[in-house]
């Protein structure tokens, strides 16, 4: 590995630790390496380095400047909301609490510049300076003038100090329209399944083999790399999912190389949590305590699949009931269930004698958007008024799969959807907000 991170300008000691933190990554570390060039040497005013989320990013610039010790200042665009806020941490990490006491109390980006060159004069820089700014996209969202300075800022402050942009989305994306200094590029692709693998494998419990493990991890990568590819959210799964694997072994029923029974054992517990990649529903402490509850009360494990409807807001729940209401009742039948005074509708009159089909085996019909509403403002207890949350969290439904646009995006007039679910999951959600969804089904009356 050490090999790929050879430089004249730094020890080979320090290039061996920067290889053991940054397994799979090796070649880009190189080629950032040599972007950077020898530390007394003037470096490329700006590099854009760009790729997906939880690729190394932030991970392989942190390690080289700590390993390395290059002064920086390394900030987040999140947090930094304002341009007073990145001068301020920029002149703070640099350069002390006197340097961003200078600033005035709105400071701009002049105001930054003149303090900047005057700490310059009082301590030049023996090395390259780096400033490090992760979230980068946000810029975009501020002052027109601040991302060319910062792409440019080398030149303005004549300081050897190089910006270095961490992002998600590609320069073509980013580029402002008005033009501006072209940085270096530098894309992390994402990890490869093998990568992956070697990657998790590392963070092996050490009541258990290496080889235990791993068998593990690529169970786990045969349910979920096609689905995610994300470090961060595979290596909270392994961790999440690791004790039910285990189970067996440490019940003694199972010896750690019976890979076959393992696998059957954890094979549906993966399945039902891959419904909840990314959905965050509930914290791991909070899974593992709903979890023993329900294999008390039932004996079967049903894994985070029934708990998807828990963490949604209290007016969602209501949305996909009144969805799911929608695409399984008649639209006629509206007045009898949600008008409270509809008066008498004899039994044998509201049927139809050649309505002998239940609407459940026929599957959800489309709905028109106002229809939803109308049902919703009926079910719900409280008076809702028509706000744009309410509009937005039909939107989330849809992303989350739970309701499915059925007509053409560009209209806009009337929209209609289905519901997704099943009615298992309809009277789970039913249940958590105390409505008898079965009193309101045309199939059960």
């Amino acid at each position: 590995m050490t090999a790929l991170l050879q430089h004249p300008g730094y020890e080979d000691e320090s290039l061996q630790r920067v290889a053991e933190q940054l397994p799979c990554r090796e070649a880009q570390s190189a080629v950032l390496l040599s972007l950077m060039g020898q530390p007394q040497q003037y470096s490329y005013p700006s590099i854009f380095i760009y790729g997906h989320r939880a690729s190394g990013k932030s991970h392989v610039m942190h390690v080289l400047l700590r390993e390395l010790e290059l002064p920086h200042a390394t900030l987040s665009c999140v947090e930094c909301v304002s341009g007073v806020l990145l001068f301020e941490r920029v002149l703070l990490s640099l350069f002390g609490h006197e340097a961003a006491a200078l600033l005035p109390r709105s400071a701009s980006l002049s105001d930054f510049v003149r303090v900047y060159r005057q700490q310059c004069s009082l301590s030049p820089a023996e090395q390259t300076r780096f400033i490090v700014m992760e979230k980068a996209e946000l810029l975009r969202d501020a002052d027109a003038n601040l991302l060319p300075a910062l792409l440019r800022l080398q030149e303005l402050v004549e300081d050897n100090v190089t910006v270095v942009l961490l992002s998600e989305i590609a320069w073509d994306k980013f580029r402002p329209n008005t033009g501006c200094f072209e940085p270096l590029l530098l894309h992390f692709p994402d990890y490869s399944k093998g990568e992956l693998q070697q990657i998790l494998s590392q963070d092996r419990h050490p009541s258990y083999s290496a080889d235990f493990y791993s068998s593990y991890i690529n169970i786990l990568l045969g349910v979920f790399y096609s689905v995610c590819r994300d470090l961060r959210e595979l290596r909270h799964l392994a961790a999440l999912n690791f004790s039910k694997f285990c189970e067996p072994v440490a019940e003694g029923k199972v010896k750690e190389t019976d890979t076959h029974k393992l696998w059957r054992n954890i094979e549906p517990h993966l399945k039902k949590a891959m419904q909840t990649v990314y959905l965050r529903e509930v914290s791991s402490l909070q899974w593992e305590q709903m979890q023993q509850m329900e294999e008390k009360e039932t004996g079967v494990v049903r894994g985070l699949s029934a708990h998807t409807h828990i963490e949604l807001p209290y007016y969602s729940k209501f949305l996909l009931i009144a969805a799911y209401l929608a695409s399984y009742n008649p639209a006629r039948t509206d007045k009898r269930f949600f008008l409270k005074h509809h008066g008498k509708i004899k039994k044998t009159n509201f049927l139809k004698k050649n309505e002998k089909t239940s609407n459940h085996l026929l599957g959800p019909k489309p709905f028109p958007l106002d229809r939803l509403l109308a049902i919703f403002y009926s079910v719900v207890d409280n008076r809702v008024a028509p706000t744009a949350s309410i509009f937005s969290q039909i939107s989330s439904l849809v992303t989350l799969q739970l309701l499915a646009q059925v007509s053409h995006e560009d209209q806009l007039d009337a929209p209609k959807y289905k519901c997704a679910v099943s009615m298992d999951f309809i009277c789970a959600i039913s249940r958590t907000v105390n409505f008898d969804i079965v009193k309101y089904l045309y199939d059960f009356l």
